[in-house]
């Protein structure tokens, strides 16, 4: 199974984009889907992230992203507005569930927030 991020681009400050992610397979009983992101120089940090309903924010994105599950099962989507320069990073997107639970990586998709 293979996570498949879209929807990066440039973007000028204030604006938007919404990602998605979709797995190419099934994975048994998702329990959290979510994202990270690395900017250049940085560590990787989560972003996003739902869990049985309840979600959670990173303090920099707070009321400005939303996460939600799409209908299509393996679905997942972050909504970002108000994007700041500070926003540029590569976004992945994960989802963990499985037999043997475990943590699927997407392949990352770029974030550029300039003028």
């Amino acid at each position: 199974v293979q996570l498949q991020a879209s929807g990066g681009g440039l973007v000028q400050p204030g604006g938007s984009l919404r990602l998605s992610c979709a797995a190419s397979g099934s994975i048994f009983s998702i329990t959290t889907m979510g994202w990270y992101r690395q900017a250049p120089g940085k560590q990787r940090e989560l972003v996003a992230r739902i869990s049985d309903g309840n979600t959670y924010y990173a303090d920099s994105v707070k009321g400005r992203f939303a996460i939600s599950r799409g209908n299509a099962k393996n679905t997942v989507y972050l909504q970002m507005n108000s994007l700041k320069p500070e926003d540029t990073a590569v976004y992945y997107c994960i989802m963990v569930g499985g037999a043997t639970p475990r943590t699927y990586w997407g392949q990352g998709t770029l974030v550029t927030v300039s003028s």
